[in-house]
């Protein structure tokens, strides 16, 4: 499993995000440019703008990342 996943044009170190948004942007600014997409905090402060499949894939990438790393300690205590 890569422990990379892409959101826009960027591959990013799953170990690196913070928090991920459950609903769209909306401010109601008519020059808004991230109206509609999700964001991703990342250390450091840094946010990066996911579509709702970049979300999707990106958290199904993180939960399946914890549980490797789960399913490994367990192995290890036996």
């Amino acid at each position: 499993m890569s422990v990379f996943c892409q959101i826009d044009d960027k591959h990013v170190p799953l170990y690196r995000v913070v928090w991920i948004s459950v609903v769209p942007h909306f401010c109601g600014s008519e020059e808004c440019q991230r109206e509609g997409l999700y964001e991703v905090q990342l250390e450091q402060g840094e946010t990066l703008w996911a579509t709702a499949d970049e979300q999707a894939r990106t958290l199904h990438a993180i939960e399946a990342w914890h549980g490797e790393e789960e399913d490994d300690l367990l192995e290890e205590g036996d």
